[in-house]
């Protein structure tokens, strides 16, 4: 779907308009404009449009920009892709906003394997807790459907460090869609390959008994090859991709489990049983060994 923004001030996307703050009056064709990707996957415009409207509902004219990124706009959706949404406001909302959009954005997520919408993870961040950047930087609230229990229960998780914004301004710097306001690489200061590591260090450092993957197996699975793939090369690769790389270079007896993590993640096999423990903990202990050496971090015998 082509986005352009109207004269009136509301972006289109596909058939739908939303209304953005401070919205540009150039003619100019949208994206055309500021040089990105003219069309979003055709799969996800109802959802994306609904997402940014009620973003723009909560946060009004502090809206500075909205940029799509993740496997929508590098590698391509799998069957359970998330819309990975990053929202960067002019000032942090406040309290009651931040409870309010967090509630809303239950009505236009679903949980994985939902047929009809995908998916919805949104970060907001306040521009100056960001630019100049600083590691690790303050994120204002992160929605995801791992949450969703908690939010409906009325539990809120308050403004936070997180050390994850370093790799997730870095890959929307490298893939994004702005959906609106400039693109990601004129918005945000490239974060340096020290704060990188140290990013995709501290993530492996979360991972040490079976409790912490209980039930989230594949995808740790995956989210190690994607961190040994960035660990070795300095890049960023889809969970896929960074699987297949890192199969050719695998020992034979860890191959098998990580085969079987990505082709469920591709939608080519079945996942419903859990993989077996002990292998998955073997590949994991074995990807944390090889993988912080990289990042000049000890395993400290985890």
């Amino acid at each position: 779907m082509r986005l352009h923004m109207p004269l009136h001030g509301g972006l289109l996307v596909g058939s739908a308009v939303f209304f953005a703050p401070h919205a540009p009056q150039s003619g100019i064709p949208f994206q055309t404009r500021i040089g990105m990707p003219r069309h979003l996957p055709e799969e996800i415009v109802q959802q994306t449009t609904r997402a940014c409207a009620t973003i723009e509902r909560h946060l009004g004219n502090t809206v500075q920009a909205i940029h799509l990124f993740g496997s929508a706009m590098d590698g391509g959706l799998k069957p359970q892709s998330d819309i990975d949404l990053l929202v960067t406001a002019r000032v942090a909302p406040d309290e009651s906003v931040r409870r309010a959009l967090l509630l809303d954005l239950l009505a236009v997520s679903a949980p994985p394997g939902d047929t009809s919408w995908r998916p919805l993870e949104v970060t907001v961040v306040a521009h100056g807790e960001v630019v100049p950047w600083r590691y690790p930087a303050r994120r204002e609230l992160q929605f995801g459907e791992w949450l969703r229990q908690d939010l409906l229960g009325g539990t809120f998780e308050p403004p936070m460090l997180d050390h994850d914004l370093a790799i997730l301004l870095t890959k929307a710097r490298q893939h994004s869609l702005a959906l609106f306001g400039p693109p990601a690489q004129a918005l945000f200061d490239p974060v340096p390959a020290r704060d990188f590591a140290g990013a995709l260090a501290d993530t492996v450092a979360q991972w040490n008994s079976a409790e912490d993957w209980q039930g989230e197996e594949r995808h740790i699975m995956l989210a190690l090859a994607r961190i040994w793939y960035s660990a070795s090369t300095g890049r960023i690769a889809p969970k896929d991709s960074a699987a297949d790389w890192l199969l050719e270079r695998l020992p034979g007896e860890h191959r098998p489990i990580l085969r079987e993590a990505r082709d469920v993640y591709r939608g080519l096999v079945v996942g419903d049983v859990p993989p077996d423990p002990e292998r998955t903990e073997a590949f994991i202990r074995f990807a944390k060994a090889n993988i912080l050496p990289l990042l000049d971090r000890p395993d400290e015998g985890r």
